[in-house]
């Protein structure tokens, strides 16, 4: 294959990819020639949530620069709560395409201090990328002072319309040891569902509505109890993803 038509293919990938909802909204160019340098900022999440007149506020985002083969990554994640954050985190790493649609990366995560809990920092192992029937997986491992931890996230974008889709995510956290600190016990952590159905105004901006039940597990869910915090929960979401 030639150099035009490979980079024919990748733009074409990139669109389908793109058009059936894949992961995060990429433009097509980010998939074009290597050598090339590029970047994109996705804002997954952007809500309010309520629980019973209880409101607080989540974010999820991620951005990348680079070209085909590798690139530098950023992700965060947080959530807050009566105007200050109850838990946050932002990882940087550095990401090598390992197969079509896959990539491992190994870098550093940081759990900020807030609501009276210490920080920590941890070193961080994941695969990103797409698994069969288009489930969008990412998997995590970190390793640090407070000895190991696994995050899992999986989502799948079910096309209704080609504007509106259904949007079931999942994400787990696991601790090999407990953070009395941090109010995290041994094991399964959290296990939290989503059901979105998101409309895309444009490619680059979705509001979306939905519903999220939240689940803590063993010494986690003693922890939450203690501090007055129910170990399961149901929360009704509104917010907006955004992408350039």
């Amino acid at each position: 294959m030639n150099a035009q038509n490979r980079a024919k293919s990748r733009w074409l990938c990139g669109w389908t990819a793109m058009a059936l909802g894949v992961g995060v909204a990429v433009p097509a160019q980010a998939h074009e020639m290597e050598g090339d340098v590029f970047s994109a900022v996705m804002l997954d999440r952007l809500e309010a949530r309520n629980d019973n007149g209880v409101y607080t506020a989540y974010w999820e985002g991620q951005g990348w620069m680079g070209g085909d083969l590798n690139k530098a990554w950023f992700k965060t994640e947080g959530e807050t709560g009566q105007g200050k954050a109850q838990a946050a985190d932002a990882q940087l790493v550095y990401s090598r395409a390992i197969a079509p649609f896959w990539d491992a990366q190994i870098g550093a995560r940081h759990d900020f201090q807030s609501g009276g809990m210490p920080s920590r920092d941890w070193l961080a192992v994941a695969l990103k990328g797409l698994a069969p029937y288009n489930f969008d997986v990412d998997a995590g491992a970190f390793f640090g002072s407070q000895g190991a931890a696994a995050r899992f996230k999986a989502s799948y974008n079910l096309l209704l319309t080609q504007r509106l889709a259904l949007l079931p995510e999942a994400e787990a956290n696991l601790y090999s040891k407990a953070d009395p600190q941090r109010a995290l016990g041994t094991g399964l952590s959290n296990l939290d569902l989503s059901l979105l159905v998101k409309y895309e105004i444009r490619r680059e901006f979705a509001p979306y509505l939905g519903v999220m039940w939240s689940n803590k597990y063993g010494a986690t869910a003693g922890y939450a109890r203690l501090n007055g915090v129910p170990a399961n929960q149901m929360f009704y979401v509104a917010g907006v993803r955004l992408w350039w």
